[in-house]
């Protein structure tokens, strides 16, 4: 069947490229295109409908079905819109003329009693599935090689309103019995893909104004414009998520198109006034859409927030937002309600992590000073109580720490600046103080725990979230840090002090190994060599610890993820030039925390040397895409100690051939040019120019 499939995707494609050139062709000989495309576009969608006989006999799921493989299916119809539209009108007459009978059969079935033949509405139900996916192909692409814009409207209308007539049957009669049903998810997943197809041809922002299109559709449904459509797409968006409770795939294919509707400025702003557009928002709860009470689509409780968020932020009025949001009150009053020990309960637990995975979606949503402002309001300081107290008593339990984490993850990054209090507001340092009750909470319990037979859902999982909280809360620039030191308070010291202890819980291997949790160690280690080394939290460590940290930005300098080497470039550019400031060049007394720097550098001297050996090699050896980024510890470095420098050069000579050594030790003479003994940003510059060319000649035969 594969091999069949295969080779149907290559002649299909064959055949759409002679039809796309035939407006390039001169001369009047002619073609046999204008009677053999036709017959091949026929045969190729009667042998779909024929397909489905046997496929479908027995309405179980089954991967190798095109119905059920997208990618497949995207193969097979890929070029098919081009062979339709070449002979529109006999095509689309062809088209109509499969698919009256089959909507007659299925209208007829929607009255009969649901103890009729399965098997048989099964099938009906594959054949408009297939026909609904080739319409929806042949809307997805305009050409207009055959006919003028004005008939493919009107094609375009008679055969989109075959497909939105069957909106209106699939959830009436005993279709609406059938939602378990494979064949029916098929077809429904079908009426997706055409109506997000027909909303980017024909409704919103970026789609044509399609006067003759509208017309023939008020002819044939009653359905004038924009809005009119909306309605109904809006309606079967709505009937979806109340009725598919148990199929996570129908859910996130309709909540991905109610998406694009939110999203659009003009859909968005349409679709607000629509009364189904206002019951969702005005009762998004379980009983009315009780996939938000199923496990398997826990997911997806998030994109379905985020998008009633984008809507609600739509329309000013902190009114509007507490209307909104009186459901999850609920939840979260009922949940503050609760003793300690109910907490342990599988009923508490899932309304918990489904309150963290809802505000998690209206925090994304968020995207301005006023709307982050209505959240801030709502959550803080009633509601970060709850936070606290689930974390600490379900430290164990990463199905809850986990969506916890990731809401507070969301909620303290400074996206569009949306993070920007008044100059008299204390809220960016009170968010801060939670932020570290809520990092210390975990980390001080989640490091007492035994490791289980899967550490990282049970122990890394939760530390990288929660050092990527930390990270984006010290660079989100709402936050004056120096405060908490001048009035005693620990909340910074406490938070930077347990997330190194969580860090060092974990051996370097596991670290580089595993992707999400080096992303988010090495992210930290740059935002704290970057902001905060002056706090003693690295440099007060001992020294074998300090060297570990340090070794593990050279091991990801190493690493093949482009993206991590230039986090480790800068941590060391940051702590090297603070060496460089602070004790080489350094006036005034050192700092305790210049002082600690010096101690660690003295018991292992041989540290910065190897850093620096490393960068070179990288530079001279390796064809890195951030050459620019590597350069800038290699200055901080050279400028800590000239001696360092001239025995790497010796090093680095005496490993190449000797006819060689002349030649190279000339091009290391030029590195220098112009560099003078500082790290202003005008002698970095010229040293990464030196440096270009240092590599170019270096490399060169």
């Amino acid at each position: 069947m594969a091999g069949a499939s295969n080779s149907v995707y290559y002649l299909l494609s064959l055949w759409s490229r002679l039809v796309t050139s035939v407006p390039y062709l001169k001369g009047d000989t002619p073609s046999l295109l204008d009677e053999t495309v036709p017959k091949i576009t026929e045969g190729f969608i009667t042998s779909r409908i024929n397909s489905v006989q046997a496929s479908f006999a027995d309405n179980s799921p089954d991967p190798d079905n095109p119905l059920e493989n997208a990618e497949s299916l995207q193969d097979q119809l890929e070029s098919l819109p081009y062979l339709c539209r070449f002979k529109y009108e006999s095509c689309s007459l062809f088209i109509i003329n499969i698919m009256e009978p089959l909507l007659q059969a299925y209208t007829a079935r929607s009255r009969l009693p649901a103890s009729g033949d399965a098997a048989e509405l099964s099938v009906i139900e594959g054949q408009i599935a297939w026909m609904v996916h080739i319409i929806a192909a042949i809307l997805k692409i305009r050409q207009t090689v055959g006919c003028s814009q004005d008939s493919q409207e009107l094609f375009d209308a008679e055969l989109a309103a075959r497909v939105l007539q069957l909106i209106n049957i699939t959830d009436t009669g005993v279709h609406a019995q059938r939602y378990q049903e494979i064949s029916k998810q098929r077809l429904d997943r079908a009426i997706l893909i055409f109506v997000q197809n027909f909303r980017r041809s024909y409704v919103g922002d970026q789609a044509m104004h399609a006067s003759k299109l509208y017309a023939r559709l008020s002819e044939l449904l009653g359905l004038t414009d924009h809005l009119v459509l909306l309605n109904v797409i809006v309606g079967k968006i709505a009937t979806n998520l109340k009725c598919y409770a148990e199929c996570e795939d129908v859910i996130d294919h309709t909540l991905s198109l109610f998406l694009e509707l939110a999203s659009g400025y003009m859909t968005g702003k349409l679709i607000l006034k629509l009364e189904s557009t206002k019951f969702i928002i005005a009762n998004h709860s379980r009983e009315n859409f009780p996939f938000l009470e199923e496990y398997r689509c826990v997911r997806s409780r998030t994109n379905f927030y985020y998008i009633l968020g984008c809507l609600v932020f739509m329309e000013d009025g902190p009114v509007k937002f507490r209307s909104f949001m009186e459901p999850l009150l609920q939840v979260a009053v009922n949940l503050e309600a609760s003793a300690d020990a109910a907490f342990r309960t599988d009923v508490v637990k899932y309304a918990f992590t489904g309150l963290m995975r809802d505000l998690r979606g209206i925090a994304m949503a968020t995207n301005s000073r006023r709307t982050y402002g209505l959240l801030f309001d709502w959550l803080y300081p009633s509601r970060m109580p709850l936070l606290l107290r689930a974390i600490s008593l379900l430290t164990d339990e990463p199905e809850v720490t986990t969506p916890l984490l990731k809401f507070m993850s969301e909620f303290v990054l400074n996206k569009a600046q949306r993070l920007t209090f008044d100059s008299s507001s204390p809220n960016g340092i009170l968010l801060f103080r939670e932020i570290s009750k809520l990092i210390v909470a975990y980390g001080s319990r989640i490091l007492l725990l035994p490791n289980g037979t899967n550490i990282y859902r049970s122990k890394y999982k939760g530390i990288w979230i929660s050092l990527t909280v930390l990270s984006r809360a010290l660079c989100g620039n709402y936050v004056n840090f120096g405060v908490f030191e001048l009035y005693g308070d620990r909340a910074l010291a406490d938070a930077l002090d347990i997330s190194l202890k969580m860090t060092l819980s974990i051996p370097l291997s596991d670290i580089l190994t595993l992707k999400k949790l080096s992303k988010a160690y090495y992210g930290y280690m740059e935002v704290l060599f970057n902001n905060h080394i002056t706090i003693n939290s690295v440099l007060n460590l001992d020294t074998s610890t300090f060297v570990h940290i340090v070794t593990s930005l050279e091991s990801g300098l190493k690493g093949l993820d482009t993206g991590i080497s230039t986090q480790c470039a800068s941590a060391i550019d940051s702590l090297a030039a603070f060496y460089f400031n602070n004790i080489t060049a350094g006036d005034n007394p050192p700092s305790p925390a210049a002082l600690n720097l010096a101690r660690h550098i003295g018991e292992l001297p041989s540290l910065f040397p190897q850093i620096l050996k490393s960068l070179f090699e990288i530079i001279i050896f390796e064809d890195a895409g951030n050459q620019w980024s590597l350069s800038r510890p290699i200055l901080s470095l050279i400028m800590i100690s000239e001696q360092m420098f001239s025995d790497l050069r010796s090093q680095v000579l005496a490993s190449q051939p000797l006819d060689q050594q002349q030649r190279l030790s000339q091009c290391f003479d030029k590195l220098m040019t112009d560099v003078t003994r500082s790290l202003e940003p005008k002698n970095r510059d010229r040293f990464t120019q030196n440096l270009t060319t240092f590599r170019h000649d270096f490399r060169a035969k």
